[in-house]
């Protein structure tokens, strides 16, 4: 069907079902005139009158009738059709593949990740938990998650969370045995519990800062991690010191469980992105998803 055979049918049903060409003229937004021209023109290309026309009154004829019986049904299929794609568009559905380091599912997914699964029921969300450099691109995720410094300039970075500062802390028990350390120097005399680099294999550097000063340390024990979470537990344990992000053990060292030690030296981090290729075109679900979890800090 031709785009003018289309609008001719349209203003022939509107017409009929208003009886009346000012009411159906106003319900598709055109003037009295223009309707009457299309209409004229659909009868013209059949050969047959479709309305009665009085001063008063506008009625389908024989033909009319058996034309508007026959085709409105199909009309209202369409637009049932077109609703339904609108509430899509309306209601953002599809599948969110996230991946990210262990702490930013406690930092950032958990306390917010309840709130839009309920607002996004047909929204399904899978995190996978990766402490390396994870190429979004070639594992195919939807996006990444990061510190803001660890970002690469041709992604498109989104800010989800606060800045992080790191804290070593240990166990009341650990530090009963230990003298605590002064200066990050002293570490190298500690059990540390050391967190080993998927993407390289080394072992992280603890990272510290004091004024302009910024440096690393490596830290020997006889426990290696591969995820915060379990540092935090070993610290727990009292099997050494941890270097984590302090939101993550600020209950913790509140209620007496562990203690923070170096505390003038430890390091703030611009906070996590979420980042994802600049060439990516977001679905209505993915841009969903980056508005709820955008970082808006509190004023």
């Amino acid at each position: 069907m031709r785009r003018d055979e289309f609008t001719e049918i349209r203003a022939f049903l509107e017409v009929a079902r208003q009886r009346s060409f000012t009411r159906a003229a106003a319900k598709l937004g055109v003037t009295r005139s223009a309707l009457s021209h299309t209409v004229n023109a659909l009868e013209a290309r059949l050969g047959v009158r479709l309305l009665s026309r009085t001063t008063r009154d506008v009625a389908p004829t024989v033909a009319g009738e058996r034309l508007f019986e026959s085709i409105q049904p199909h009309f209202e299929s369409i637009a049932a059709g077109i609703s339904a794609i609108s509430a899509l568009r309306d209601r953002p559905s599809g599948n969110i593949r996230v991946v990210c380091p262990d702490d930013a599912v406690e930092l950032v997914f958990r306390r917010r990740l309840p709130v839009f699964l309920q607002d996004f029921p047909d929204i399904t969300v899978e995190i996978i938990v990766d402490n390396g450099f994870t190429n979004i691109v070639e594992r195919q995720f939807d996006a990444g998650v990061r510190l803001g410094e660890a970002v690469a300039r041709d992604m498109v970075a989104v800010r989800i969370g606060p800045d992080v500062s790191y804290s070593v802390v240990a166990s009341p028990a650990y530090l009963e045995r230990r003298a605590p350390p002064a200066i990050p120097q002293d570490l190298t005399d500690h059990n540390c519990i050391n967190l080993r680099l998927p993407s390289s294999g080394g072992l992280y550097a603890w990272e510290f800062e004091r004024g302009d000063r910024e440096f690393s340390v490596r830290v020997d024990g006889q426990l290696t991690l591969s995820n915060i979470a379990s540092a935090v537990d070993a610290a727990l344990d009292g099997i050494g010191l941890a270097y984590v992000p302090t939101d993550l053990v600020l209950q913790h060292v509140e209620h007496g469980r562990l203690r923070r030690v170096l505390s003038e030296w430890g390091p703030t981090f611009r906070g996590y992105h979420l980042y994802y290729p600049s060439r990516r075109n977001p679905s209505p679900a993915f841009s969903a998803f980056v508005d709820a979890f955008r970082y808006r800090p509190r004023e």
